[in-house]
């Protein structure tokens, strides 16, 4: 397997330029800040963004946990990819990897500034400075499930090759160790968002519950309502469903994993005496 280096120091916008780099050079797999990607999927690695400290972060990211780089050195081998790209802000964390994951020294050393213009690694500096946003070579929806809980932003980049024009999603995330600060939402809070958005659905009667089950990838959500009677009950039931993840997710970032709903009483509406 060869390997291809993008370097650049922290926030001039290497993880934004990576699949256009990864193209370039025919590279079917990046590693960055302690993820391997394949195409447009993490398959193993525990992203550095993740870590509480920028410490463990940096730690993370070259792989000093033996268990991390066992798994990703094990899905290196399963894959057996032609070329990898690994993103790095300097060659020595770029040979540091390396060693971790048993692979040769790149073959070639791409600078952040060979492929951005100086504008955008200006531009890149001030979002990583004063906003605290990083970006993840991966689509949203694929790296919802290991960053429940924070924010998260899809971001679509348009390209062109030859005739062909290129789009590729990737995701702005904020990490716990982002000097911005930290902040906590409460078991209760979203069990509030979940039942307030099933009764604002026609058909769901008065009272209830939600009750909140916390998992590394997100939360479940488990809902006991009244339905007013004559109402159809799977159409609703699944509207409530639809309804409660949606609100959940867009109040607070987390992934919601499931939205279990009992019908557990009947609702009787009260007709208006003539």
């Amino acid at each position: 397997m060869k390997v291809i280096a993008l370097v650049g120091k922290s926030g001039t916008g290497k993880s934004h330029k990576a699949h256009i780099v990864a193209r370039h050079y025919g590279a079917e797999l990046i590693i960055d800040d302690g993820l391997l990607i394949h195409g447009n999927r993490v398959v193993a690695g525990f992203s550095a963004k993740r870590e509480e400290t920028m410490i463990g972060a940096i730690r993370r990211a070259i792989f000093q946990d033996p268990d991390h780089a066992g798994e990703v050195k094990k899905k290196l081998a399963e894959i057996n990819a032609g070329k990898v790209l690994i993103i790095g802000t300097s060659e020595k964390m770029i040979r540091a990897i390396c060693r971790a994951l048993e692979l040769p020294a790149p073959e070639a050393v791409v600078r952040i500034e060979d492929v951005s213009t100086p504008e955008e690694i200006e531009k890149a500096r001030l979002i990583r400075k004063y906003e605290g946003k990083h970006v993840i070579p991966v689509p949203t929806l694929e790296i919802k499930k290991y960053f429940s809980g924070y924010l998260l932003d899809p971001l679509k980049i348009f390209y062109r090759r030859g005739k062909q024009e290129i789009v590729t999603e990737k995701s702005v995330v904020r990490p716990t160790y982002s000097y911005l600060g930290r902040y906590t939402i409460a078991d209760t809070v979203v069990s509030q968002i979940a039942l307030h958005a099933a009764l604002s659905v026609k058909g769901v009667g008065p009272g209830g519950r939600a009750i909140i089950e916390n998992y590394g990838t997100g939360v479940a959500i488990v809902l006991e309502l009244s339905v007013e009677y004559g109402v159809p009950l799977i159409p609703l039931l699944e509207k409530v469903q639809s309804e409660v993840a949606k609100q959940v997710e867009h109040m607070t970032a987390l992934n919601v994993l499931r939205v279990d709903v009992t019908a557990r009483r009947l609702y009787f509406k009260k007709e208006n005496s003539i």
